[in-house]
């Protein structure tokens, strides 16, 4: 028993003396400076006027995303660009401070284990269980924001280049049916509208439209995008009416987005078997329980 005792608090003392040393190098050694120009910066002023809690988190953030870049490198970095990027620059993170926000779930999630572990009496397991979790949500909440803005970008599309096509047979050129679309636009969070308002942005800045696009097709790779991208980047090249090919884009779109409605309607009958098994399951149950219960007293 003492020896057990002795090991408990030798491994404790280690724990706290690696963990206080980690943290004074992270704390003293010289990191690089995070910018906060361009859209990203945008991105992140506007999250922080939505939500309290992340204007609260976001200097703990942005100070340890400054420590813990020295363990990301180049490659990581740009893997982790690229996924904020797809997923509108989500909350204006940058790569460095998305490993942070990481960091700050896992230990958020060891003292959530510990309190649960404390008051429910789970012991180490809460610990053990909540740690990774914690240090996964942000992962996930990424992802789901990547998720949606792909859902949007295919939902409205079709609508978009009925409004850009309809601008030009106006007599617009192809910047001024964009500034049309984006100005009366009743939603300007919408995925669509803001990258829109990107080509916009991007050609009053002297790409070319083919520049300018193609940049929209790398940011949201969906196929519907990439197909509206090609058919105008080929007009252009061949010298065809953008007019005409929107118009082409736009019942494409519509039919696709028909189809893509139709798959998922079919695949709901399929995934609903298995919740309407369990709820039969739990209604035999309900049934047969009392039948089941007065046999049992009968005998």
């Amino acid at each position: 028993m003492p020896s057990y005792v002795f090991f408990r608090g030798g491994f404790v003392v280690c724990t706290a003396l690696l963990l206080g040393l980690v943290g004074f190098v992270v704390g003293t050694k010289p990191t690089q400076r995070a910018s906060r120009l361009g859209l990203r910066g945008l991105q992140r002023r506007r999250a922080l006027r939505e939500s309290d809690g992340w204007r609260s988190l976001e200097p703990l953030v942005r100070w340890l995303g400054l420590r813990v870049s020295m363990f990301v490198d180049a490659k990581q970095r740009a893997a982790l660009d690229r996924r904020l990027q797809l997923g509108g620059d989500w909350l204006g993170l940058t790569p460095d401070e998305y490993v942070a926000l990481n960091v700050i779930g896992f230990f958020g999630g060891l003292f959530g284990g510990a309190v649960f572990g404390y008051v429910g009496g789970a012991g180490m397991s809460a610990l053990l269980l909540l740690g990774p979790v914690g240090a996964i949500v942000p992962s996930l909440a990424l992802q789901g924001a990547i998720d949606e803005r792909m859902r949007q970008m295919n939902r409205g599309l079709p609508y978009a280049i009925d409004l850009l096509a309809l601008a030009m047979s106006a007599g617009l050129d192809f910047p001024g049916a964009l500034r049309q679309v984006v100005e009366k636009s009743s939603n300007p969070d919408d995925a669509v509208v803001q990258e829109f308002s990107r080509v916009q942005q991007g050609l009053q800045l002297g790409f070319t439209r083919k520049q300018a696009l193609l940049e929209l097709a790398e940011r949201a790779p969906t196929e519907a995008v990439t197909e509206f991208v090609n058919a105008l980047v080929l007009a252009e090249e061949r010298g065809n009416p953008v007019g005409e090919v929107l118009l082409v884009q736009a019942g494409v779109s519509r039919m696709r987005r028909t189809v893509r409605a139709e798959e998922s309607a079919a695949k709901a009958g399929v995934k609903m078997v298995g919740p309407l098994f369990l709820l039969f399951g739990c209604i035999m149950i309900l049934v047969m329980a009392p039948m089941i219960l007065k046999l049992m007293k009968a005998d």
